[in-house]
């Protein structure tokens, strides 16, 4: 196995409200379906060409009034591609950012500090600060004391994962207790090794794509 960077101190997170918010849009963003027209289905195809081709049959052999219908069978064909495409999109994005709303980032991303080791990622907090160790981020880890408390994720209990173009997104499981971490990429600039990280990743879970199904329910 190649030799990778690590760290030597955990790296302050400073996880902002702000970024929170933008990761989880990141991640929607990366997960969510294809709302383009190539999302559209055969039968769906077929129909709208039915019509189509119906209204415009209708507009090359008949005239007068009658017309009226023909175009609105493309009218309607149009509004239809519209609503199947950028109106189900802006429908999604918005009942998402609803949810993202209503929800308040961890209190315990706001001090917590990061390291990378080879056995796993190491996650820091100050000792004086105990009820961020009883959060259900932190239930099930075993805390090592001093200056900060410390908890180590083992690659192996990743489940999995997946990245986008400014954060890499983990969900693992310990001792029954599920959880998840966000790792801002910014945090390369203070020598954090994000590559690193990605290759113990990759070795655990080849597979992109975080499966929350995957976690067993708690005990």
């Amino acid at each position: 196995m190649a030799l990778y960077p690590y760290t030597l101190q955990p790296v302050a997170l400073n996880l902002t409200e702000a970024e929170f918010q933008q990761a989880q849009y990141e991640l929607f963003t990366n997960a969510s379906p294809n709302f383009g027209l190539s999302s559209l289905k055969t039968k769906e195809w077929i129909i709208i060409a039915i019509g189509i081709i119906l209204a415009v049959a209708g507009l090359v052999f008949v005239s007068g009034y009658s017309t009226i219908i023909f175009w609105l069978m493309l009218v309607a064909v149009v509004i239809y591609l519209l609503v199947r495409t950028i109106g189900f999109k802006w429908y999604v994005k918005k009942e998402f950012e609803k949810q993202v709303a209503a929800q308040e980032m961890p209190d315990e991303m706001r001090q917590m500090k990061l390291g990378v080791q080879k056995h796993g990622l190491v996650m820091a907090m100050p000792s004086n600060q105990p009820d961020l160790m009883k959060s259900s981020q932190m239930r099930g880890m075993q805390m090592r004391a001093g200056a900060t408390q410390q908890a180590v994720i083992p690659w192996t209990a990743i489940k999995s994962w997946d990245e986008t173009d400014d954060y890499i997104f983990m969900m693992f499981e310990m001792k029954g207790q599920q959880g998840s971490q966000i790792v801002p990429k910014r945090l390369k600039a203070q020598k954090f090794p994000i590559d690193t990280v990605r290759q113990h990743l990759q070795e655990v879970v080849p597979i992109r794509g975080l499966q929350p199904e995957n976690l067993q329910p708690p005990a």
